[in-house]
This record gives structure tokens, sequence and C-alpha cells, in this order.
């Protein structure tokens, strides 16, 4: 009989302890009990993994290199262009990874181990520098953290709602973030004036249905030409009225 590969007993402890930390919480869950749940002994567990923080550390790399990878393609673009990219990227990123994302959430202390805070707070400083631009001042840079958590915060909130819608609404905002006006400012006034790229902000008139971002439109017209969603389910779903979904339909 053949022996299992290593790296595949490594891979479905990783995936045994992701579901128990998201069951029971990491500190509510031990060794053994995910030796248990693989029909492995605790010394078979230890083997791959010498210590329950090397599973976190483990479930959480992968974020983590994926954050860092993404800032470094936008570390050598243009201001403007490694903004959005910064910004897109990270909102795809936070969807990749919704399951670690969520452990994280519930037991956010995790966080504070070892070097995953540091490492995790520098990949946050590198974002918040890209978006806000070289120069900025500190408006811009306030903006530039709540952008990031724009990008972020929905994510573990919302895990009901499905990727493409989830991702479509994160974006709206964060570009309604950065196109909006600061007090003093002119209309369109925003971090690095996104307006041209992000089009003009849209603002609710009286008696007028809410409009739709522009990932959100691409959202409803996907949703409507795969016909797996009525106007209705789209429309209660993105949070409008059935004639914003037909006004947006219409070709």
């Amino acid at each position: 009989m053949t022996a299992e590969p290593a790296d595949d007993t490594r891979t479905r402890i990783l995936r045994a302890a992701l579901d128990l930390f998201a069951e029971h919480g990491y500190q509510r869950t031990s060794l053994r009990q995910i030796g248990e749940r693989l029909r492995l002994t605790k010394a078979a567990v230890l083997y791959h993994f010498p210590a329950k923080e090397h599973l976190l550390s483990a479930l959480v790399e992968p974020l983590l290199a994926d954050l860092e990878a993404l800032l470094d393609v936008a570390g050598e673009q243009p201001t403007e262009q490694a903004r959005w990219t910064v910004l897109e990227g990270w909102v795809d990123t936070m969807l990749a990874h919704r399951r670690p994302l969520g452990m994280l959430f519930h037991d956010i202390a995790l966080i504070t181990r070892g070097d995953t805070y540091h490492r995790l707070m520098g990949i946050a400083m590198r974002a918040n520098d890209l978006i806000a631009g070289p120069n900025a001042g500190r408006r811009e840079r306030v903006r530039a953290v709540q952008a990031v958590a724009t990008c972020s915060d929905p994510v573990v909130f919302f895990n009901d709602v499905p990727d493409e819608v989830l991702r479509a609404d994160m974006l709206d905002g964060v570009r309604r973030l950065l196109t909006a006006p600061g007090p003093g400012a002119g209309v369109g006034a925003g971090v690095g004036d996104v307006g041209a790229d992000a089009g003009p902000a849209e603002r609710r008139r009286p008696g007028r249905p809410r409009a739709l971002g522009r990932e959100q439109v691409d959202a409803a017209r996907r949703m409507h030409a795969a016909g797996t969603h009525s106007v209705d389910a789209i429309a209660a779903t993105l949070g409008v009225s059935r004639a914003t979904v037909y006004r947006h339909l219409e070709p």
C-alpha cells in the first residue's frame, strides 16, 4: 500500500483545523481534536505542526503573501493606477480568503501572536501610502485608511452575501468615499482627484431611486444575463428599486 504524500496530510490537517477553528474558536480547539477529525494521532499532527501557533501561521500565510504580492505590483505603477490596483486587488484578495478572515475576526487576539501582527501592520501601512499617494496631507491619509477598511470589513460582516454582489458594493463604496468632496472642496475633489477614473459621484435626488455604481451595474447585468436572478431578486440583492435595475439593464 502506497503511503500518503506528506503534503496531502499537511493540507488535510490545515483544512480540518480551519473547520474546527470556525466551529469552536482557536482557543477551544486542541491538536488532539484536529487529529481525531482526521483519524490521526496527536503525534502525527505534531510531526507537521510542532505547535498550534504554527497552524495559525500556515492558515494566514496565503492571505499575507497575496497582499504582499499585490503591493509589489502596485508599487511599480504610476500613482493613480497604483491606487486602484491596490483597492480592487485588496477586495479580490479579501474575498478569496473569506474563511481565514472570519477565523481572525472571531479570535481577533490571534493576530498579535508572533510576527503575524507586525507583518500585517507593515502591509496595511504600505497599502495606505500607495492609496494616499506621494506628499499626501492629513485628510488624504485619513481617507486612505478608511478606504482599506471599506475594502476589508464587509467581507466578515456580510458573509452571507455572494462574492460578486459584495465585490460590487465594496468597490462602489470606496469610489464614493474617495470622490466625495471634503469641507470647502469642490464637487469631485478627493484623494488624488480620482474622479476622472471613477466617474462623477452619484448623489441621490429627492424622489429619485438610488443609482447604482459601475461595479453594481456590471453585477446586475451579469446576473440578468445568466438567468439566475429575476429583476426583483437583483433589486433586492443590490438594495435598489426595480425601476433602477430596469434603467441600468437597458442597452
